[in-house]
């Protein structure tokens, strides 16, 4: 009786740390973060909401986003194992084999895509996949050679608002002037969170060889600045919305606030160059998007 409860419980202990690993590798916390735009498009974009199909979109952006950062993991699975933050992952501990991980990875893409085509539309199906390719085969390698892969990998990462708005619409889908605005926020919006990113990890990203800070010199004046400009223009983007009558004046208080804030922390790592105020501002960044965001659908 004993013995058959332990081997139960081991188990049970068994299937969670798989789960776990799963989690891990398709980056759950990120991928909700990323659907949740996708969803906030979506709403901005329905003059009623369909629910079914929001929750389709939901699971098939959640899929692809997920299919996307595991085939990120198998492709850097060998440099993931020189960095603090990423060594315990479940590729370099062995907790996952390459035929597994690529297995979960492309069925999870293959699945994602095909409800985004079948019971959204064609046009969500074919962004879902763009976005996978892009960030896969092309931002992916690309970080090893050049600091620009920051501005190849904002392009995918801009798609989930976009590809909202385009679920809510009908036909093959169509690309409306209210999603290419929503596009145009989270686009810019990247600079300066990926470089907060980067400036608190670069000397870990040095391990790996990579170099995700606009300036040779990493940590200085130039890549400071480079984010302070960036986040100067995000404060008019961001207000595009507003300009273009999508929300009201709410709205923009809650946007010229968030931006005035935003843009007080990227003066201050430019002031100070230190790790401190890029944390703050990568933590602030985090906030920053999707209370715009949603501003933009409760004003709308």
């Amino acid at each position: 009786m004993i013995a058959e409860e332990l081997n139960t419980a081991e188990k049970n202990t068994s299937s969670m740390s798989k789960i776990r690993d799963y989690a891990q590798f398709i980056k759950l916390r990120l991928a909700s973060l990323v659907v949740l735009s996708a969803a906030i498009g979506f709403v901005i974009g329905s003059s009623e909401v369909d629910w079914t199909k929001m929750l389709l979109l939901i699971l098939g952006g959640f899929l692809v986003t997920g299919s996307s950062n595991g085939f990120n993991q198998i492709l850097e699975r060998d440099l993931d194992k020189l960095m603090t933050r990423t060594q315990n992952r479940p590729l370099p501990q062995n907790r996952m084999s390459v035929n597994e991980a690529t297995i979960v990875a492309a069925a999870t893409g293959i699945i994602g895509v095909t409800i985004l085509a079948v019971f959204i539309n064609p046009l969500s199906g074919i962004l879902g996949l763009l976005a996978l390719i892009l960030y896969t085969f092309v931002y992916t390698p690309l970080k090893l050679k050049t600091p620009f892969a920051v501005f190849v990998g904002a392009f995918p990462g801009a798609i989930p608002p976009l590809l909202g708005h385009v679920a809510s619409t009908e036909g093959f889908g169509s690309i409306e002037f209210a999603a290419w605005l929503l596009f145009a926020t989270q686009f810019i919006w990247q600079f300066p969170h990926f470089w907060a990113i980067a400036w608190v990890l670069d000397d870990d990203y040095k391990k790996a060889g990579f170099q995700m800070l606009p300036s040779n010199g990493g940590r200085d004046k130039s890549s400071a600045f480079q984010v302070l400009v960036y986040t100067l223009f995000l404060y008019p983007i961001s207000l595009f919305p507003v300009m273009f009558h999508m929300a009201g004046p709410i709205t923009a208080i809650i946007i010229s606030f968030c931006s005035l804030f935003f843009l007080w922390q990227a003066y201050k790592l430019y002031r100070d160059l230190t790790i401190e105020a890029a944390r703050q501002l990568m933590f602030g960044s985090f906030i920053y998007l999707p209370v715009v965001q949603l501003a933009v659908m409760i004003g709308k």
